[in-house]
């Protein structure tokens, strides 16, 4: 297994106050990463550290072979590296396509480079109608587009995307996440997101969730939502009254709403017990799966640091 990223006891201080508290982790090479977490919690310092904007206080980071630091290799980790932030780094005054090229022209690429390139990213992110627009007349969703254009301009091996849909209608954001996943999965590129919308985690291949700086919890999807998630049933009865006798009588805990009652099932298992236990009561039922919203919930409410 190959790590573009590899993060040991990384820490950042503040004077008195402690920003990143000794975190470690790794990115496997060709992967999707989600990096979550509440406002505060640590996430774009860590990311400004990564990306050689900020320097870090301790601790040892490497970025496709590089040590951040040493001798020369942070040059050569910029220019492995392409990121998008929250904020635009583009020219208004200047077309998207002008904006591209000069961008890529700072990283030393020939013409036929650049002209390749620009094909690329140009499919990706369907640049065609906007191309020869102005930045500043953009729409929000278009500017994103090229922000994304931008940071890939020079083919890095690791895409930075710092909360890349916030603020895009839904529709817009649906394409942006997919071009991002079809870029991901075609050319083997290592994505590092950090993201408010828990659906774009939910196919990350690995999740890691910070808080006051240090990671609380870490793992697939799959496994953090067996591990703080869980399923819920919703049940209609045909007696409303006689239904809600039958789960206090069994001591089991619910919550209803306009005659829905929900209960929380450990397992499939468990959910057909309640069935086959209560199938005279019951006009309809629904088993609700746990989502990665519930996640981030549960370990945000949670008071220990795991």
């Amino acid at each position: 297994m190959k790590f573009a990223i590899q993060v040991d006891n990384l820490r950042k201080q503040y004077g008195e106050h402690e920003a990143v508290k000794g975190i470690s982790f790794t990115v496997e090479q060709g992967s999707l990463f989600a990096f979550l977490g509440a406002n505060g919690a640590g996430k774009s310092t860590t990311i400004e550290i990564l990306c050689t904007l900020l320097k870090k206080s301790s601790g040892t980071v490497r970025i496709n072979g590089h040590t951040l630091d040493q001798n020369n290799h942070n040059v050569e980790i910029r220019k492995s590296i392409g990121v998008v932030f929250q904020q635009s780094l583009l020219d208004e005054r200047l077309t998207v396509h002008e904006n591209i090229i000069h961008r890529g022209k700072t990283y030393g690429l020939s013409k036929a480079e650049l002209a390749a390139n620009y094909q690329f990213v140009s499919n990706y992110l369907h640049l065609k109608d906007i191309e020869k627009r102005k930045y500043g007349t953009l729409s929000g969703g278009q500017k994103r587009r090229a922000d994304i254009a931008r940071a890939l301009i020079h083919r890095p091996q690791i895409l930075f995307l710092d909360e890349p849909t916030t603020g895009l209608d839904p529709q817009t954001r649906q394409f942006v996440w997919q071009a991002i996943k079809q870029l991901q999965t075609e050319t083997n590129m290592t994505v590092f997101l950090t993201t408010h919308y828990m659906e774009e985690a939910a196919v990350a291949h690995q999740v890691i969730v910070l808080k006051e700086g240090q990671i609380v919890a870490e793992g697939t999807p799959d496994t953090l939502k067996t591990q703080y998630a869980y399923d819920q049933m919703a049940l209609v009865f045909h007696d409303i009254a006689k239904g809600e006798n039958w789960l206090q009588e069994n001591a089991i805990v619910y919550t209803e709403k306009q005659g829905i009652f929900s209960v929380r099932v450990t397992s499939t298992l468990h959910a057909l017990t309640l069935l086959k236990s209560a199938e005279p009561l019951i006009a309809s039922f629904e088993v609700i799966k746990g989502t990665m919203d519930d996640v981030f919930i549960h370990i945000m409410a949670e008071g220990d640091v795991a």
